[in-house]
């Protein structure tokens, strides 16, 4: 923790209040309140565009014991609003690490607060289902604190994708590949275009709310739709886009937003979840292998799993084996599918890496 302690405290809206320690900057900070349950890989965690507009608890006791490092990311900057910890750590043992937990939250102005019991916490998030919630480390004061989150918006209908994509188109790879892949970034992760330029292909990441004609100039061979953050309801722009896309008969694959939005564009509703799935160890099975996954996940919102199961045209992959929850399908008659969780898995585990060289497979 810092040298000076000082007090914060964090204020639900369902009128829940925890008293802890400052970290991070000294500051308020608001956002849907959710919880991960890794053990590791925070600072990735962190980074993850998907987390935009959250205020993440970590459910392990100490987070920050081996300090961060540059290389660790999966977008630029850190996209959580705020952090919520049982121990937040300032000292860190990792002889690589180029500094402390508290250094790369003052770094990338997050707030954050510990001395909380998260464990009791994410038992009551659990149980009431994902809201809204304000950390402060400048003022305890309930009502004005009050005040400030009922004017926080809800996450249900929020288009937060644009805000995390890249404003200017990017090219990762050779260039002289055989396969070139168009990634439509609503939030895409720095590893999930490794995977895909470590397996061989060129990619090309394009801004959110480009147009179908300008991607299609590019002439890929295949299209990727990224993982992101917030409702993707509101996303028309990007239904449209994937319309399109499936139009041409190329190979497709979404990952979770992206997942979600293959729904959407082929007349499958998607649903605000209780309270989502995050963490590295979600079990998920492969109807069509029969063989189980333990996968990483972060999403808040589902794809209706009536409307899948009642599609004539969707063919359901991955099922999850905790809630029975949709986490894969294929468009049949295309080659298209996608999957809720994330098999880069940074952090995670590797097991359902197999997807890319699908994809891979597909273009080729």
């Amino acid at each position: 923790m810092p040298a000076t302690k000082n007090p914060a405290v964090l204020l639900l809206s369902d009128g829940t209040v925890a008293y802890g320690t400052a970290f991070g900057v000294i500051g308020t900070a608001t956002g849907e309140i959710c919880f991960n349950t890794g053990m590791t890989g925070y600072q990735e965690v962190f980074t993850d565009p998907s987390y935009y507009g959250q205020i993440l608890i970590m459910n392990a006791a100490h987070i920050g014991n081996y300090g961060f490092k540059n290389e660790d990311v999966e977008s630029g900057s850190v996209k959580i609003k705020g952090l919520i910890g049982r121990n937040l750590e300032q000292q860190y043992s990792r002889f690589l690490a180029h500094g402390s937990l508290q250094e790369y939250l003052e770094a990338n102005n997050v707030v954050a607060i510990e001395d909380v019991d998260t464990r009791a916490l994410v038992a009551h998030v659990r149980t009431k289902g994902a809201m809204n919630c304000i950390i402060s480390s400048e003022t305890t004061d309930l009502i004005e604190l009050k005040r400030k989150l009922d004017e926080v918006p809800d996450m249900n209908g929020l288009e937060l994708a644009s805000h995390v994509s890249t404003k200017e188109a990017y090219a990762l790879g050779d260039p002289n590949a055989a396969i070139k892949v168009a990634v439509l970034d609503y939030g895409v992760k720095q590893n999930i275009l490794k995977c895909m330029t470590d397996r061989g292909a060129f990619v090309k990441v394009f801004p959110a709310k480009t147009p179908f004609a300008e991607v299609k100039a590019f002439n890929p061979n295949g299209y990727f739709i990224s993982n992101g953050p917030g409702d993707p309801a509101p996303m028309d722009y990007a239904i449209e886009t994937v319309k399109e896309i499936l139009k041409e008969e190329k190979p497709v694959f979404g990952i979770c937003l992206g997942h979600q939005l293959l729904a959407l564009a082929n007349g499958i509703p998607t649903f605000k979840m209780h309270h989502g799935h995050r963490g590295l160890n979600h079990p998920v099975k492969n109807i069509v292998t029969g063989r189980s996954e333990i996968t990483t996940q972060n999403h808040g919102f589902g794809v209706d799993p009536e409307a899948v199961k009642n599609a004539d045209h969707i063919e359901i992959t991955h099922v999850n084996l905790n809630d029975q929850s949709i986490e894969g399908i294929r468009i049949k008659g295309k080659p298209a599918f996608s999957v809720q969780y994330h098999p880069e898995a940074t952090p995670g585990p590797h097991d359902s890496r197999y997807l890319f060289d699908q994809f891979i497979d597909m273009m080729k």
